[in-house]
């Protein structure tokens, strides 16, 4: 066959594979040429569900031979895959490219079994046998590694400034909302000191009922007419807001029988201070 003529039929089969993907359900699978030569395609291949692949993007460069398709292209795994069918440098073996190639197969599918090779891989016919063995042997241990070579080079990363294909969710930064007055500090609560009325208490030797001690509700009623004024002040002050006690009174009483009978006189208490007249 005439070069030209080959040629001629090659781009006339790849317009035509270009038209009839634009119909087909690729799912998350792409595929297509590159922008400057039409005999270079790219495609990318998800791991499949259910599989030790699972999770990993995986790129394939695909190279169409001049004669194309009556000759098998040449795909290529770009990306690490720990698979007993595809070579450490991403060379695939699968019979379809090789001796089962038709030209009545399409790139579309090429990529379906690439798909299932990843979820059913041939032992019979590996391109490293290592693994194949330890798929036979110890299916787990393989498995493991499996996995361990997606989360290592097959995780779907997108780059920094990159823009996705599609629609989706705008995610923006989120800023904190700062306030220009600092929050108050919690801490104990700091109740004002109150200077407790200060009286001049007269004390009889007739009788002990003429006592004026200032009670919580006068101390309550001098508080509302702002008639107690808050000071500090450094001198101790006595209080004796609170009602004497029988006890108290009785030893108060025996003290004026004690004074009465030693002839000090009358003694009065001014301002917390005991004065005794003669």
């Amino acid at each position: 066959m005439p070069p030209m003529l080959s040629s001629a039929t090659t781009m006339k089969r790849i317009h035509r594979e270009i038209a009839d993907l634009k119909k087909e359900d690729l799912g998350a699978m792409t595929i297509g040429p590159s922008d400057n030569d039409l005999l270079h395609w790219n495609a990318t291949i998800p791991g499949p569900e259910g599989s030790c692949y699972e999770g990993g993007v995986y790129n394939i460069d695909i190279t169409l031979p001049r004669d194309y398709p009556f000759s098998a292209p040449k795909v290529t795994f770009r990306t690490r895959i720990y698979h007993m069918n595809i070579s450490e440098h991403g060379g695939v073996c699968i019979d379809i490219l090789k001796h089962n190639w038709s030209p009545a197969l399409s790139l579309f599918k090429v990529i379906l079994s690439l798909s299932s090779l990843l979820t059913d891989p041939n032992p019979k016919d590996p391109l490293v046998p290592s693994i194949a063995t330890q798929y036979v042997r110890n299916r787990e241990e393989h498995d493991r590694t499996a996995r361990r070579w997606t989360e290592l080079y097959a995780r779907s990363t997108p780059a920094a400034g990159s823009k996705s294909k599609g629609k989706g969710k705008a995610v923006g930064a989120i800023t904190p909302i700062t306030s220009s007055t600092p929050p108050p500090r919690r801490g104990p609560a700091v109740r004002p000191a109150v200077s407790n009325p200060t009286e001049t208490i007269t004390i009889d030797d007739d009788s002990d009922q003429d006592i004026s001690v200032p009670t919580r509700q006068s101390l309550q009623s001098q508080r509302s007419l702002g008639g107690i004024k808050r000071k500090r002040s450094m001198a101790v002050v006595i209080d004796l807001t609170v009602e004497d006690d029988e006890e108290e009174r009785a030893a108060r009483k025996r003290r004026r029988e004690d004074n009465a009978a030693s002839g000090s006189g009358d003694f009065r208490v001014e301002n917390d201070v005991i004065v005794i007249e003669d």
